[in-house]
């Protein structure tokens, strides 16, 4: 089956990812592939991280008994970049699952006075409550979306010293969030931001500064930008749009977008080919870019 339109035309691979016979997946939170195109999956289950080659073959795996809730995954570099939304902590791991550095104490929320993610914090705080996603900027500094229940993104050194945090509970103004959810950050440090609940993506400079948005999607789960500037979002569905993908350049304008099942993260490799983890039929789609 294709899908897509003019130069961004895909070819849909099925059940890509090919687990050992007898093993299924649990809810896949996050795909994303390294320098070598191999497949990274993040699931919610023991190994949490599982490892296959550019055809889709099991590899290997690691993370078993390291994660309450698998959410954020990110290589940059050849570094895998993870969160624990439950737990509290962002890691930093090697490809092989050696922790480099960890961000935040196991177990310790901050007071945002929100136990439910459904609604909004009663106020922003520090790190972390339910923290969705880490990603490197160019000059080093972490970048943590936080969260399911804050409305922040924080900004720490390369060796985990907080430097700021931005954000407020809300709902349409510049700078507020209702659940920031993934990251994709440009060459120049401009950080763009999943505000999921809010369905649109807001852009900041690597200071926090308000740049701008766009609107008009379903709500962004995840986020991928590739080199050529051009943005992947997997869609949640809402009131006004179902599930989907959406390929768009960098002002946001739409190149493609199609309907999927629904699909919680999302990767790309680097000729452009899309990944899509797809939370009810548990299993790991490829689109193969045709054109």
């Amino acid at each position: 089956m294709k899908v897509g339109s003019g130069n961004y035309t895909y070819e849909l691979v099925e059940n890509f990812a090919k687990l050992p016979d007898g093993e299924t997946f649990g809810l896949i939170s996050r795909v994303t592939t390294d320098s070598r195109n191999r497949l990274y999956v993040f699931q919610r289950k023991d190994p949490a991280v599982l490892v296959f080659d550019p055809d889709g073959n099991f590899l290997n795996s690691w993370g078993s008994g390291q994660f309450k809730r698998a959410h954020g995954f990110k290589i940059v570099g050849d570094v895998a970049y993870l969160t624990d939304q439950v737990d509290c902590v962002a890691l930093v791991c090697t490809l092989e699952g050696k922790l480099l550095r960890q961000l935040g104490t196991r177990g310790q929320h901050s007071d945002t006075g929100c136990e439910d993610w459904h609604n909004l914090p009663l106020r922003a705080a520090g790190p972390f409550n339910h923290p969705t996603e880490m990603m490197p900027g160019p000059s080093g500094d972490l970048y943590v979306t936080d969260g399911y229940r804050n409305s922040r993104v924080h900004r720490f050194t390369k060796d985990g010293e907080l430097i700021q945090s931005w954000g407020q509970p809300g709902k349409t103004a510049p700078g507020e969030f209702h659940l920031p959810h993934s990251l994709a950050i440009s060459p120049d440090g401009t950080i763009h931001v999943s505000d999921r609940a809010n369905a649109r993506v807001q852009h900041f400079t690597p200071d926090g500064g308000y740049i701008g948005m766009w609107t008009g999607m379903g709500g962004p789960n995840d986020m991928a930008r590739d080199a050529a500037g051009n943005f992947y979002l997997a869609e949640q569905a809402t009131a006004a749009s179902k599930h989907a993908v959406s390929v768009r350049d960098g002002n946001g304008a739409v190149l493609a977008r199609w309907e999927v099942t629904p699909a919680h993260g999302m990767g790309i490799d680097a000729a452009g080919n899309i990944y899509i983890g797809l939370t009810k039929t548990a299993r790991v789609d490829k689109y193969v870019r045709m054109h």
